[in-house]
């Protein structure tokens, strides 16, 4: 199988066009039409249908155009391996959840500063869908974030997940019973489309009127403190509140519903030629894991 019908099916699978596909790998229309008609012989298959209103894959097409894309990141991978032994090296723009960043950026930027001394680190820390649609933009080149559905320009891996969990201060609920009903209190969370943000709006649905009060805010380190100083029951990630859990500040309480576990995932472009995003997310998740 020709990598270079592979990098054109997929050229035209993103374009929708074989027009606009040979424009952008400098050849003729029947050049394109050519290797698009070599791959469909050799796998058997119809991969697009054509006609007035344009080109679009079939379902066959659907099916083989993930498998596509993962040959060629692989090709350009060990392309990327073999071409040089000399240190990675520029500068990387990556964006960070304010959860992470919280949690292990310290860790993060000591590690990928020792394995990669060439390489200058611009962070960007914010909430996730700002983070990825920076990365869409080409804005950033890594990103490290609450999991999203995945996009055929970008590679998405899991990094972590984290149980999510209800907190409140001890002055605010007690210290005898860690049952608190779900009204009793304004809520604290995350800011409006977030997941946490999303699985409220549900829970809160029934309730109508009696719906707790729910106040968002995107600082971790905001939402920590509003928790300690007893303004409301916070949902958050179970490793954000260990240590207000441990010094007595927080303490866990029980609501009826459990919320879902927050999963994150590092996300790179699929043309990005470079190894360095790919190293540094093996590097992260070695860290989010241990």
């Amino acid at each position: 199988m020709r990598i270079r019908n592979l990098e054109t099916f997929v050229k035209v699978a993103r374009l929708g066009s074989f027009h606009a596909a040979s424009e952008q790998l400098n050849t003729s229309q029947p050049a394109v039409s050519a290797r698009i008609n070599a791959l469909e012989d050799e796998l058997d298959v119809k991969l697009f249908d054509r006609d007035k209103g344009g080109t679009r894959l079939t379902p066959r097409g659907r099916q083989t155009l993930p498998y596509a894309e993962k040959l060629l990141a692989l090709c350009q991978e060990m392309k990327q391996q073999l071409r040089q032994d000399t240190p990675e090296q520029g500068v990387l723009r990556i964006g960070i959840s304010d959860t992470l960043a919280s949690l292990w950026l310290a860790q993060l930027l000591r590690q990928w500063g020792e394995r990669f001394p060439l390489v200058e680190f611009e962070i960007s820390v914010d909430v996730s869908a700002v983070l990825n649609r920076q990365l869409r933009e080409y804005q950033l080149d890594l990103t490290l974030t609450v999991a999203e559905e995945g996009c055929d320009q970008l590679i998405s891996e899991p990094l972590c997940r984290y149980p999510m969990r209800w907190f409140a201060a001890s002055s605010l609920v007690g210290t005898d019973d860690s049952s608190v009903p779900l009204g009793s209190h304004p809520v604290l969370s995350f800011p409006r489309q977030t997941r946490p943000w999303q699985y409220l709006q549900q829970l809160f649905a029934p309730l109508g009127e009696q719906r707790p009060q729910l106040h968002t805010c995107s600082s971790v380190a905001s939402l920590l403190e509003l928790a300690e100083q007893g303004v409301g029951i916070a949902l958050l990630p179970e490793p954000l509140v260990q240590r207000g859990i441990d010094a007595g500040r927080l303490r866990q309480v029980e609501i009826d519903s459990q919320p879902p576990a927050l999963e994150f995932s590092c996300n790179w472009h699929l043309n990005d030629d470079r190894l360095l995003p790919r190293l540094l997310a093996d590097c992260a998740r070695e860290i989010t894991n241990n």
